[in-house]
């Protein structure tokens, strides 16, 4: 071969490793830039104007046990022990806010062009969030996969945190960790959820293994309809499927909450009337302050009440139309009202690809708004956690 071969080989040689390095680099780029971008973009927070919390609202807001009945944390490629600048919340935020439990949700399914009024479920934005955030492989194609992956996430966090957050899967852990931070130890609950439970594929007996993973508390819907129930954003709205009730008599059996956020009138309806155990809405609002379809109307508020569960107001537009302290407080009054002071809780929906007016370290704004409107000491330990806990009380596996 003549010098001109040579240099010829040598020249695609190079620009075929000069190609390779540049995909490496893109490659290396993506899966460590996007994302934190996408993450960024979707869960913002946008300063609200908060009460001045006072010394006495300090002291009340330190002493209460507070329940925080969902967060979408898990869906994102954070480590949940290091304080982040994305986000809304995370263990030192939620030590900052002094959370006592947090319910961590596990998104498995979203569809793309994600609306209120009616979506298929076709499609799903969630797959390639799994690919962008290199999960297992086993995540790709499998919503059961996804959601058991999550709770591992969970398991691993508080394995990790030296005692400081501990995974909440019975009455006897629950009151475990009551006594414990009374007695003055910092440690926060976690208990394991789900959004939607179109992660059981289909199949009754994969509730079994979401239990064995921790699964305390499960919504039957997220934003489309799926093969145990019709949710407020699908495209049928329909009731409960033959599916749909087998598993909520399990569920009600094993001692998982029934959560009703996102299901359609129909199947919240259905689930109410079967109910014999407490029943609540991890994370919403009231059509009476914020006139939105998954906002619950008077008749089920007074429902959920019925069943002994909790109305959990979340801090997002959609649930409280107005980011303000105000506005989430004036969700929990019309709750109050109908429902009595028994059934008021709180669901922020931190991290939910939503936008928000303060993350989880200023929850004391809560509390001061609560005292400013009048509520007494018992009232406000009861809506920031005493009701949720009661419930859970009620409904977990001894």
């Amino acid at each position: 071969m003549g010098e001109g071969g040579r240099r010829s080989r040598r020249w695609v040689k190079v620009t075929l490793l000069s190609l390779l390095a540049l995909v490496a680099v893109a490659a290396i780029g993506f899966f460590t830039f996007a994302p934190r971008i996408v993450e960024s973009g979707m869960n913002k927070v946008d300063p609200a104007e908060l009460p001045s919390v006072a010394a006495d609202t300090r002291r009340l807001h330190d002493s209460l046990e507070i329940v925080d009945m969902h967060a979408d944390t898990l869906m994102w490629d954070r480590d949940l022990l290091d304080r982040s600048g994305r986000g809304h919340l995370d263990l030192p935020r939620l030590e900052d806010g002094n959370v006592a439990l947090q319910v961590f949700s596990s998104v498995s399914k979203s569809p793309k062009g994600q609306n209120y009024d009616s979506n298929s479920a076709d499609s799903d934005n969630i797959t390639l969030l799994t690919f962008a955030q290199l999960q297992p492989p086993r995540t790709w194609t499998s919503l059961l996969q996804r959601s058991l992956y999550h709770a591992e996430k969970l398991q691993k966090a508080a394995r990790e945190s030296r005692g400081a957050l501990r995974v909440i899967r019975s009455r006897r852990d629950l009151d475990r960790l009551v006594d414990d931070r009374e007695g003055g130890k910092q440690v926060t609950g976690a208990l394991f959820s789900v959004e939607g439970l179109q992660n059981l594929e289909g199949d009754f007996d994969n509730l079994d293994r979401l239990y064995d993973a921790g699964m305390r508390m499960a919504g039957f819907t997220h934003f489309f309809d799926n093969e145990v129930a019709g949710s407020m954003h699908g495209e049928d709205k329909g009731g409960l499927t033959d599916l749909g009730r087998k598993v909520f008599a399990e569920m009600e059996r094993r001692g998982i909450v029934v959560d009703i956020a996102h299901a359609s009138h129909d199947a919240v309806a259905e689930m109410l009337a079967l109910a014999t155990r407490p029943v609540v809405l991890s994370h919403g609002g009231v059509q009476a302050t914020c006139d939105v379809n998954r906002n619950l109307t008077d008749d089920e508020i007074r429902g959920v009440a019925a069943t002994g569960g909790v109305v959990g107001v979340g801090y997002w537009d959609a649930a409280v139309c107005t980011l303000t302290t105000a506005a989430v407080v004036d969700a929990i009054d019309h709750v109050v009202q109908v429902g009595g002071i028994e059934t008021a809780a709180l669901g922020s929906d931190y991290d939910g690809a939503t936008t928000v007016g303060w993350d989880t370290t200023h929850l004391a704004a809560i509390t001061q708004e609560l005292v400013d409107r009048g509520y007494d000491d018992a009232a406000i330990a009861a809506i920031m956690g005493g009701n949720t806990l009661r419930v859970l009380r009620a409904t977990l596996p001894q």
